[in-house]
This record gives C-alpha cells, structure tokens and sequence, in this order.
C-alpha cells in the first residue's frame, strides 16, 4: 500500500460524534474549466461535507461557457448532491462574464458510455437559458442561512461576488446585497493575487474591476490565498494514478489527465482556499497580520498591514507544512464516496 493509499484508509467518513461542531455553511464561487485545481477543490468540499465538516450550500460559477454549470452539476450529483443549487455567470439566464472559451475537461458533462447513458449524470441543462443565474443562488442561500455563518470561497473570477454586492431586494431577502453579505458571510477566502511580488494574477486579471470593486466594498472579514500559495502545494500526480480506483468513472482524475496528463504535479491554488474555509482553526495556514489589500489599476496586488484591517493573506508554508497539507489534500480529494 502507498503512503497516499494508507492515508486515504485513514481519511474514509466515520460516524460523526454528537457533540461534534456543527458543519460550516458554504458557497463555492469557481471559474471551474479553467484549471483542473477547481475540480479539485469541489470534490474536497463534498468529501468534507461526508465527514460532516461542512454543508454546500450552492455552488456558482463564473466561467462563461455552457458546460461549466453542467459540470459542477455533475460532480456534485457524482457525489451524492445532485440538490445542491448551481448558478452561471449570467444576466436574465444569458452567460455574461469572462472566459466563454470550453477548456480541457467540461466535455466530460457530455461524456456517454458504451450504452448511450451519461458517464456523470446530471440534470442541469446545457442551455444557459435554463439556468439559474448565478446572483439569485446567492441570495438565497444566504437568505436562508443563519446569521454570521456562511463561509464563501471564491476560486475564480469576482464577477458574481462583485455582482452580488451590488444586488436590490428581491422575493429572497428585503436587505441589499451589501447588507445580505454583511448579515449572513463570517468570512470570505478568496484565491485572487500575488503578493510576493508577481502579478497581475489570473482571476484578478481576468476582470479586474470586479476583483477592484470586491477588494474595496466586502463588509467581512477577508482571507486572501495568493498565486504563490498553490504554486507551494503542489498535487502529487501518483495520487491521481494510484488513489482513484475504487470508482469505474472518477470526475476528478478524468478532469486532471485531461487538463495535462501526470505526471505533472498541478499546483493547488483552489484546494488551499477551500481547506481554510472549512478548517481555519486546525493550523493549516499561517495568516498574516490583519491589513488591507489593495488591486492596482493593471490588476497587481498589494497587502498594507493596519490594526483596524480587513483582510489577512495566507503566508507560505514552511516545507513540513506544505508536506502535510498536500497530503491532506490527497487524502481528501481520493476519498471513498460515502454510501459506496
């Protein structure tokens, strides 16, 4: 047995003790079909969720192309979530936002067998006019979550975030977006920036006024996970040859080999946010002292240190932190299914 497969039997969900924590609500923002990290990201949530870590609460995406809603779709439903609300990128059930090209891996919402059936089922249409937009998922998951409880991860663009605060009441919430936010959001981690000095980074770059405006208007605390984060913690590519087997068809290693075949070693920008989002207090991450970060005009990042800040950023890891949480993520991400 591999040192990843004996850490995956150690990862399979057990019963979850009564006087256990309650699960953390949490929306998953992602520009899913651009980097295979997201699917990643997305599939550790779930294993989360099957060790009563945390509830998914909606998933939204911000890439925007046909098929990217279909996929998250169909990975939550591969999971056993085929209820979790999905939403695009869109205006009135029309795709508006960054990237419309397909990418590597969201031809897999197409997949069929031999037979003709769907190699991941899923029931959300491929027609974005029958999809819900992404602002609307938002404001009713929030709506219905308790106040000061709901983690958001944004591991894409800021497109529908940026969107969301600007939103009017509606048959959802009687408050404002800012206010709905400010109400119900404990904390945003958000994968955006570089602050070691590169940049402009992709998702901020990618609509940076969207990223300026979130930067400069979100009334909770912030956790930015930058660039040089993932490009720390990179997904070791004999867990996607060797940890997947106990599923004939696997969402998460068909996306990978699809992405870049192993053995490439994908950083993991998405899975970074997400594990903090979900485990902030178990040491993971070192966070900086609270500050402010600001988005230039070409996109480049910047953090100010400030006793009064909103935000921290994750600080790199040490080379026995990034062991243990590559490890982590192996672990979770090839996690047997509940139920199967």
């Amino acid at each position: 047995m591999t040192t990843l497969a004996l850490a995956v039997s150690l990862f399979v969900p057990a019963a979850v003790p009564p006087d256990a924590p309650p699960p953390v609500p949490v929306i998953f923002d992602t520009d899913l079909g651009n980097d295979v990290d997201d699917a990643l990201a997305l599939g550790m949530l779930h294993a989360l969720a099957d060790r009563g870590e945390c509830e998914l609460l909606a998933v939204t995406t911000t890439k925007a192309h046909p098929l990217a809603a279909p996929f998250a779709d169909a990975i939550n439903t591969f999971y056993g979530r085929p209820d979790v609300p999905v939403g695009a990128v869109s205006t009135d059930r029309v795709l508006n936002g960054p990237t419309p090209a397909e990418g590597r891996f969201l031809k897999l919402a197409d997949a069929e067998n031999p037979d003709g059936s769907r190699r991941f089922p899923h029931d959300l249409s491929h027609d974005p006019a029958e999809v819900p937009d992404a602002v609307p998922v938002l404001r009713r998951a929030l709506a219905g979550a308790a106040d000061g409880s709901v983690s958001v991860v944004q591991v894409g663009f800021s497109t529908n975030l940026a969107r969301l605060l600007r939103s009017e009441p509606d048959a959802h919430s009687p408050r404002s977006g800012r206010e709905l936010v400010a109400a119900k959001v404990k904390r945003l981690v958000v994968m955006a920036g570089d602050f070691a000095g590169g940049g402009p980074e992709y998702n901020v770059r990618e609509d940076r006024d969207a990223a300026a405006a979130l930067a400069e208007g979100w009334p909770t605390p912030v956790v930015w996970s930058g660039y040089e984060i993932g490009v720390a913690l990179p997904y070791p590519p004999e867990s996607i040859e060797q940890d997947y087997r106990y599923a004939a068809a696997h969402p998460l290693p068909e996306s990978y080999r699809l992405y870049n075949p192993p053995p490439h070693a994908r950083p993991t920008w998405d899975l970074a946010a997400a594990l903090y989002a979900v485990r902030p207090d178990r040491g993971d991450f070192r966070l900086s002292e609270p500050g402010r970060v600001t988005i230039a005009a070409d996109g480049r990042t910047a953090f100010a240190p400030s006793a009064d800040g909103r935000d921290r950023i994750m600080l790199p890891p040490t080379e026995a932190e990034a062991a243990r949480v590559v490890a982590t993520f192996a672990a979770l991400c090839s996690q047997p299914l509940r139920g199967r």
